[in-house]
């Protein structure tokens, strides 16, 4: 099959991810806003952000900047965290419906915010009420695409993810960049960009009326005929398909293992059942390391990036910021569409994070050698700097930027992906909620040795995480550790290759079953569908003859 006719046969899950990721359009844009909003002059007189004489009071709209930036985390930690029950009692597809509609009630505050004395209050408190709406969406969105997803194609449908993160980023820089251009004064200097937020949303809510449940999520609820006809669907497949058959089959006989090596394991069985644990682990360090390594410090705080640099005047720095956006996005999609196959997702990380911290470390010694003066143009030290910059996101973008996604939304069995994925998603905002707050005073008090510390985590961190690579006789002795054993064992051996494999054939790489004990079982499940398809058949047949 080619690349042309797999698309094409697979162009349902691909519009199904396209109407679940305007959600990440929310998450890029969010994300990316607030630090451009907070660097526009009018904003800053407005709020009362300037000493008497006029000039900027650094530690005050630092301190703004990081909190409006900062609550909209918190409030994602707690989305991402509530989302879990939820998602497992409701399904995917209403989780969303409801996130994005919380979502919505807190952009509409943030937008109509004005009193300069209590216009702040009210976007934190809109801000807030967003992040829980974008938390939700965080955590649900990649596992709900994952599992709609053929093995073939979702490492690049996944990534998606962060194509749509990128695309919400660029968006808001040049947003604000045209905000500083055309609107110098008034409440739209704010409005405009914050009230912007309700279009994505708006296409995402209706849009999800039009899409699928996971079929994955109605098998583990004892749904098996609304199952079998949304893959059948998903797949461009007729309902009798052996194909569609035997992936039902793989899905039924996973659940069903699970059910029974984990029965009445209770909460036990999410985190500590059978090769389960360092999955967890993987999810929460994978997040802390790419909040550290200093992509979210620049892409929030990019037109304040820039000005350190010697960018200097709201134009320049907001300018730069778009062109940021722009080579994230183009380098992001050339990496989810043409390389996450090729490359294997431990390789991408490797060359990412080597390549990240070398450009830190490049532009940390140009700044220390070359400090920035102010002038009408960026001098040439300044304009190396920025290119270094625009460099450093293209290593991002083909590895830590989509990856981590896609590796959490790869590695969790059905039954336990929504706890897994709302776990990578808590912790990717936890993190991201501690960098966005200290970040501003970072820039401000670190300088040049910022993007040292960042080209260390790269690294020293990074880097290592991903050349820890255990063996296949590693792995699949390692359910038999208790969880601190495991803990000390999983620092050692991270990150299986799961380029290729099913989402059922996670369980046989991390040491849940064997797998000639799921070729078995899968064998079973076929035996029974097929049976059910050849009654059907038959009930059809007799009544055409009848006729």
């Amino acid at each position: 099959m080619g690349a042309a006719d797999g698309v094409f046969k697979n162009i349902r899950v691909y519009y199904l991810a396209f109407i679940v990721y305007w959600g990440i359009v929310l998450f890029g844009y969010d994300t990316g806003i607030a630090g451009g909003v907070v660097s526009q002059p009018y904003f800053l007189k407005h709020f009362g952000l300037l000493d008497p004489d006029g000039k900027k009071n650094v530690k005050r709209v630092n301190d703004v900047s990081s909190i409006l930036v900062s609550v909209l985390q918190g409030g994602a930690f707690f989305g991402a965290l509530g989302s879990a029950p939820i998602s497992s009692w409701i399904g995917r597809r209403w989780t969303l419906v409801g996130f994005t509609a919380i979502f919505s009630v807190g952009a509409i505050l943030t937008t109509v915010a004005d009193e300069p004395h209590s216009g702040l209050k009210l976007m934190y408190a809109g801000r807030v009420i967003s992040g829980l709406g974008i938390g939700g969406i965080s955590a649900v969105a990649p596992a709900y695409v994952s599992e709609c997803s053929p093995k073939e194609v979702r490492g690049r449908i996944t990534g998606l993810f962060q194509i749509m993160v990128a695309v919400g980023v660029m968006i808001s820089y040049f947003i604000n960049f045209g905000i500083s251009e055309h609107v110098k004064s008034g409440v739209n200097v704010w409005r405009i960009p914050f009230g912007f937020q309700l279009v994505p949303a708006g296409i995402m809510l209706f849009g999800l009326l039009t899409v699928k449940e996971s079929p994955r999520w109605l098998a583990s609820v004892g749904r098996k005929d609304d199952a079998l006809r949304n893959l059948a669907y998903l797949r461009n497949e007729p309902l009798d398909s052996h194909s569609v058959a035997h992936e039902l089959a793989e899905i039924e006989a996973q659940i069903e293992e699970e059910r029974a090596a984990r029965a009445g394991l209770g909460v036990k069985e999410a985190f500590l059942g059978k090769g389960n644990f360092i999955r967890f682990v993987i999810a929460f360090v994978i997040f802390l390391l790419q909040q550290w390594g200093g992509q979210n410090s620049v892409g929030y705080y990019a037109p304040q990036i820039f000005t350190s640099i010697g960018y200097t005047g709201t134009s320049n720095s907001l300018l730069a910021s778009g062109i940021y956006g722009i080579v994230k996005v183009v380098a992001t999609a050339i990496f989810v569409f043409f390389m996450v196959e090729s490359l294997g997702r431990r390789l991408s990380l490797i060359i990412s994070s080597i390549g990240m911290g070398t450009l830190f470390f490049m532009i940390g010694a140009i700044l220390k050698t070359h400090p920035p003066v102010a002038a009408a143009n960026p001098p040439p030290a300044s304009k190396a700097m920025a290119a270094l910059l625009y460099i450093y996101v293209c290593f991002y973008s083909m590895g830590w930027g989509p990856l981590p996604w896609v590796y959490v939304s790869d590695i969790f069995p059905t039954r336990t992906r929504h706890y897994g994925l709302a776990t990578a998603s808590a912790s990717q905002w936890l993190w991201n909620f501690v960098v966005s707050k200290v970040t501003p005073d970072m820039i401000t008090n670190l300088g040049w040795k910022i993007f040292i510390m960042f080209g260390t985590v790269n690294i020293g961190a990074m880097a290592t995480f991903s050349l820890c690579v255990p063996s296949s006789s590693s792995l699949r002795a390692s359910h038999r550790l208790n969880a601190s054993a495991l803990l000390s064992f999983s620092f050692h051996s991270f990150i299986p290759e799961t380029k290729g494999r099913s989402l059922e054939d996670m369980d046989i790489i991390f040491g849940s079953i064997s797998a000639e004990k799921r070729a078995a079982n899968v064998a079973a499940q076929e035996r029974a569908i097929e049976h059910e398809i050849n009654d059907t058949r038959s009930v059809h047949s007799v009544g055409d003859n009848k006729v």
